[in-house]
C-alpha cells in the first residue's frame, strides 16, 4: 500500500512521530476494527479512530438517539433524534474520513450473530452499558483470539483494559471480573454520569486502539486504567493472570 498524496497530507500529523511513521499509518488504514456500542463511549470512540484513518470500522447498535443521549453522545446532533445510531455514525464517518469504509449492524450482539461479527477483524472494542454484553464479547474474543479493549463509566469513574488472555502471561478479562460475578446492571440513567467523563474513555479507548494496530510505546494488555474524575487522579494496576479461571486456565 502506498499512500497518496491527500492522505500525506491528512494523517502529516501521524506520520511525523517516529513511533508511527508512514507504516504505521498504513497499518491503520489496512486494519478493521470492530465497535460494539454507539453510545457514550462509542461516539467519540468512533469519531478517532475514523479521524485517524482506521479502514474499517464495524459497528454494532441496536437502539436510536435519544435526546437524553445528546449530553455526551457527540456524534449525533438534535435532528438525529429517532434515528438508528449505527445509521447516523456512519453518516459522520462518511462526512469526517471517505478513506473509512463503516459496517453497521442495527441489531442487539447476541450469542447468534457475535461470532460473525468478531470475524476478520484486528480487535474489538466494548463498549456496552451491560455486564451480559460484555462477558459475551469477552468470552467469545478470548476463544477466537482476538483482541479485546474494554472501556466502562460510571458517575464520576472510568476504567480501561486490554485483554489478550490465550497469552501465557496475559490475563482474561474474567480474570478482572471473575467467573460470573452477581452483580445487577446499574445504568446511567439510574445513576447519572459525567457527559465530559465519556469523552475521556472513549478517546483513551481510541489511543489504545491504535497503539495495538500500529504498535508505539509500552503495551497495555494485563493492565487496568482507573480514572476519577471527581479527584482528577488516575493509576494504573497491573492484573494477575487467574489460575483457576474458567476461560483463560483451561
Amino acid at each position: 500500500m502506498s499512500l497518496t498524496d491527500d492522505q500525506l497530507e491528512r494523517y502529516a500529523r501521524h506520520i511525523v512521530l517516529k513511533e508511527i511513521g508512514g507504516e504505521g499509518q498504513k497499518k491503520l488504514l489496512g486494519a478493521t476494527v470492530a465497535i460494539v456500542g454507539a453510545g457514550g463511549i462509542g461516539s467519540p470512540l468512533i469519531q478517532y479512530l475514523a479521524a485517524a484513518g482506521i479502514g474499517g470500522l464495524r459497528i454494532i447498535d441496536d437502539d436510536v438517539v435519544a435526546l437524553s443521549n445528546l449530553q455526551r453522545q457527540t456524534l449525533f446532533a438534535t435532528a438525529d433524534i429517532g434515528q438508528p445510531k449505527v445509521e447516523r455514525a456512519q453518516g459522520a464517518v462518511a462526512q469526517l474520513n471517505p478513506d473509512v469504509v463503516v459496517e453497521t449492524r442495527n441489531a442487539r450482539l447476541v450469542a447468534a450473530n457475535i461470532e460473525d461479527f468478531l470475524t476478520d477483524i484486528e480487535m474489538v472494542v466494548d463498549g456496552s452499558d451491560n455486564f451480559a454484553t460484555r462477558l459475551l464479547v469477552a468470552d467469545t474474543a478470548h476463544r477466537l483470539h482476538v483482541p479485546l479493549i474494554s472501556a466502562a463509566i460510571g458517575q464520576f469513574e472510568g476504567q480501561l483494559g486490554v485483554f489478550r488472555g490465550w497469552e501465557p502471561d496475559k490475563p482474561c478479562y474474567r480474570c478482572f471480573v471473575g467467573a460470573d460475578p452477581d452483580r445487577p446492571d446499574v445504568s446511567c440513567a439510574d445513576q447519572g454520569v459525567l457527559g465530559a467523563l465519556a469523552g475521556i474513555m472513549g478517546s483513551m479507548a481510541a489511543m489504545e486502539t491504535i497503539r495495538q494496530i500500529a504498535g508505539f510505546g509500552e503495551d497495555s494488555a494485563g493492565k487496568l486504567l482507573l480514572f476519577d474524575a471527581l479527584s482528577l487522579r488516575s493509576r494504573t494496576l497491573k492484573l494477575p493472570k487467574d489460575p483457576g479461571c474458567s476461560i483463560c486456565a483451561a
